[in-house]
């Protein structure tokens, strides 16, 4: 098993063994792509209808992902992110004892701290607990904790700005357009964090989504464009404090450099 940390977006991070393997395909890999980004734009090029048309390089190239590299990156860890919303004494128990999935259970343990501190009050903590999403049957967000593979800007994506805005969470927010009070009660609390992660991909169901993106990212280097590779995961399982790299809090330097400048040799999103 691989415990050094890889971005899926950075070849120079990957290990030998990926490599090798990824290398010995990468003919089958830049011609899958380069037939695949061909057939789409060739109906837009035609006068009339033209019938979909299959990628002969779909069924071996498919395979490969599948059968070698998805099982590699299951022995793998990768750098991943966490986009929230802390006070200092939770970032600093986060340091200290890792990260945890969210569930009921941790949001009326994270409300009943701020009332102890007198930030909220019994009243405001009950109706914050009380419209948690997490209250809902079948609620799939429950008991997982989420993570990005690719860093975001801090300052203007829309995926992440909410998180950054709002304390607890979306166990906490999500549903509380109709309580105007306790939104402005959760923008008050605590600082927007962003949580660099080891996360181990046998902790999660997506070695797959790894996969393509540790190929999207070698084609780009053989000049073809891939389709965007990033992607959310999630774990069920604690992280201990190891798998905490850095904790970027706003007003640091890294942190207002996240997806522009850092981490280095970080390229976002190109057309």
């Amino acid at each position: 098993m691989n415990s050094v940390p890889i971005d899926v977006w950075d070849l120079a991070t990957f290990d030998n063994a990926l490599l090798a393997e990824l290398n010995a395909e990468r003919d089958l890999l830049r011609d899958y792509d380069l037939t695949d980004k061909r057939q789409f734009r060739e109906p837009e090029a035609a006068d009339g209808w033209v019938p979909n048309k299959s990628n002969p390089y779909a069924g071996q190239r498919n395979y490969f992902i599948e059968h070698t590299i998805m099982p590699m990156m299951e022995e793998r860890t990768i750098r991943a992110w966490h986009h929230t919303r802390l006070t200092d004494d939770e970032t600093a128990l986060l340091k200290a004892e890792g990260v945890y999935s969210s569930n009921l259970e941790a949001i009326r343990r994270r409300l009943d701290v701020q009332v102890s501190k007198g930030v909220l009050s019994t009243e405001h903590a009950d109706a914050l607990y009380a419209a948690s999403p997490f209250q809902q049957p079948g609620e799939t967000r429950s008991g997982k904790f989420w993570m990005t593979s690719y860093p975001r800007a801090t300052t203007d994506d829309s995926g992440v700005e909410l998180l950054f805005q709002h304390w607890g969470g979306e166990g906490v927010y999500f549903w509380l357009e109709k309580h105007p009070k306790l939104v402005e009660l959760v923008k008050a609390i605590g600082r927007p964090r962003v949580i660099e992660l080891a996360g181990p991909l046998r902790l999660t169901n997506h070695a797959y989504s790894a996969a393509l993106a540790v190929v999207a990212t070698l084609v780009r280097t053989l000049g073809c464009k891939p389709d965007w590779s990033d992607f959310d995961l999630y774990t069920t399982s604690p992280l201990g404090p190891d798998a905490v790299l850095k904790i970027h809090t706003e007003g640091e330097p890294e942190y207002a450099a996240l997806a522009r400048g850092y981490p280095a040799g970080f390229i976002g999103r190109r057309t």
